[in-house]
C-alpha cells in the first residue's frame, strides 16, 4: 500500500510538473486524456518501469484530481496546485466498482493488486459501491468506501436557534445553554512538546529519528480524532433539534493571523496572540460548520450565515449598539437602557435576529445583506432591506 501510494504520488507530481512547464512557456495546459496517455508512456519506459507494478486506475486517478486542481485553480477556486510530500496524506483510489468485491459478513473487501485485506468494520455500508479510498494517517490505514443510494428527506423538525463561537465557550445557543471547549491541543500540549523534544535531538532519517516521528504522529492523530469526534457529537446533537440554525460568518484565517509584524513595525503582545491563534485554530470552527451543513441538508433543515459585526456589542432590547456595552468577555451591560447579560448569549440571540432578517431579505428580492443585531419591529428599514 506504500508502494502504491507512492506511485500514485509520484504520477501527481510528474503530471504536475508536466502542467507547470507548459504554463510557464505559454502552452496550452493538457487535459485528462492527454495526461493518461503521458501515464502510458511512463508505464512503458526505462526509467519508470517500476510503475507497472501498480494498479493503473489509481495512478489515473492521481492525474484526474490533478485536472480538477487545476480547474479549481483557473475558476479561482483554489491556489495553485502543489506538490504532494511523501507522508502526508498518502492515499490512492479505486473507481471501478465492479472491480471491487465488498464480504461485509467477514470484514473483508478484495482490491485489485491488493487481494483480499480484513478491515474493522466501523458502520454498515450501505447502498451501491461506487469507489473506494485507501489512505494512511497516523501511522494507520484507512479505507474509504463511497456508496450511492436514494434516500427520502425529512420534514424539518424543531425550532430555531442562532449560535455564537467563542474561546471561553465554543458555542453558546440563543435558548441560553452553550457547549464548554475541548482544547484537544491544550490537553495534550505536554505529551507533544516532549515527544517533539525528543525527535530533535535523534539524527535525521536515522531509525531512532523515525521513531520518534511515530510517536509524534500518534499523538497528533490523538488530537486530530479527539478533536473530530467531539465536533461530529457536537453537530449532530444541534442538527436533530433544530429546523434552522444560524451562524456568524467568521474569518478564522484573519482572527489567527501572526502579530509578529515586521523590523520597521513589530508587533505587541506578540506571546498572547500567539496562544490566542493556537486556542482559535484548536477549536475546529470550520469543520464544525462544514459538518453542520450536510448534517441539517440530511434532515431536510437549514443552516443559514450571517456577518459577526456588532453582535456581541448590540443590546437586544433596545437595539444600541456601542463598544461600551461589552464590559469583558462574559459581561454585557447596556449603556442605554442597563440590560444585562451573559455577552456570548448576547450574541447567540443577535445572530439569530439576524438570520431571520437575512431571509426576509432573500423573500423580499433584498440585495445588501442585513446588520447584525437588528432591531425587533416589522419594516423592512428594521432588517435591513433597501
Amino acid at each position: 500500500m506504500r508502494q502504491f501510494a507512492g506511485m500514485a504520488r509520484f504520477v501527481f507530481n510528474r503530471g504536475l510538473a508536466l502542467q507547470k512547464a507548459r504554463y510557464e512557456a505559454g502552452d496550452k495546459k493538457l487535459g485528462y486524456a492527454d495526461l493518461c496517455k503521458e501515464l502510458t508512456g511512463w508505464r512503458n519506459s526505462d526509467e519508470t518501469p517500476w510503475l507497472k507494478g501498480g494498479p493503473i486506475h489509481p495512478l489515473q486517478q492521481s492525474l484526474k484530481d490533478l485536472e480538477r486542481a487545476y480547474a479549481n485553480f483557473f475558476a479561482q477556486r483554489a491556489d495553485f496546485p502543489r506538490f504532494k510530500k511523501k507522508g502526508q496524506r498518502d492515499s490512492f483510489r479505486y473507481p471501478d466498482p465492479k472491480q471491487i468485491k465488498l464480504d461485509q459478513g467477514n470484514r473483508r473487501l478484495y482490491l485489485p493488486k491488493l487481494g483480499w485485506l480484513r478491515f474493522r468494520k466501523s458502520r454498515e455500508v450501505l447502498g451501491t459501491v461506487k469507489n473506494v479510498t485507501v489512505s494512511q494517517s497516523g501511522g494507520r490505514w484507512f479505507v474509504s468506501i463511497q456508496t450511492e443510494r436514494e434516500i427520502e428527506v425529512p420534514a424539518p423538525s424543531g425550532g430555531s436557534v442562532g449560535i455564537d463561537m467563542g474561546v471561553a465557550r465554543f458555542a453558546t445557543l440563543s435558548d441560553g445553554s452553550h457547549l464548554p471547549p475541548l482544547n484537544s491541543v491544550k490537553k495534550h500540549q505536554a505529551a507533544l512538546r516532549k515527544a517533539q523534544q525528543a525527535m530533535s535531538r535523534k539524527t535525521k532519517f536515522s531509525n531512532n529519528w523515525k521513531k520518534a516521528k511515530t510517536r509524534v504522529q500518534k499523538i497528533q492523530a490523538r488530537i486530530a480524532n479527539v478533536r473530530r469526534d467531539f465536533l461530529h457529537k457536537a453537530s449532530a446533537t444541534i442538527s436533530k433539534r433544530h429546523a434552522l440554525v444560524v451562524l456568524e460568518d467568521l474569518q478564522v484565517g484573519n482572527m489567527s493571523r501572526s502579530a509578529k509584524g515586521n523590523v520597521e513595525q513589530p508587533g505587541r503582545n506578540v506571546r498572547a496572540k500567539s496562544g490566542l491563534n493556537r486556542t482559535i485554530l484548536d477549536q475546529g470552527w470550520f469543520e464544525f460548520r462544514r459538518q453542520l451543513d450536510y448534517k441539517l441538508a440530511w434532515r431536510g433543515a437549514h443552516l443559514v450565515m450571517v456577518p459577526p459585526q456588532n453582535t456581541s456589542r448590540t443590546c437586544p432590547e433596545c437595539g444600541h449598539v456601542a463598544a461600551e456595552n461589552r464590559r469583558s468577555q462574559a459581561r454585557f451591560a447596556c449603556v442605554e437602557c442597563g440590560f444585562e447579560d451573559n455577552a456570548d448569549h448576547v450574541g447567540a440571540i443577535n445572530v439569530l435576529r439576524a438570520g431571520y432578517a437575512r431571509l426576509a431579505c432573500e423573500v423580499s428580492g433584498a440585495v445588501r445583506p442585513p446588520a447584525a443585531g437588528t432591531r425587533r419591529s416589522d419594516s423592512a428599514a428594521a432588517v435591513g432591506c433597501d
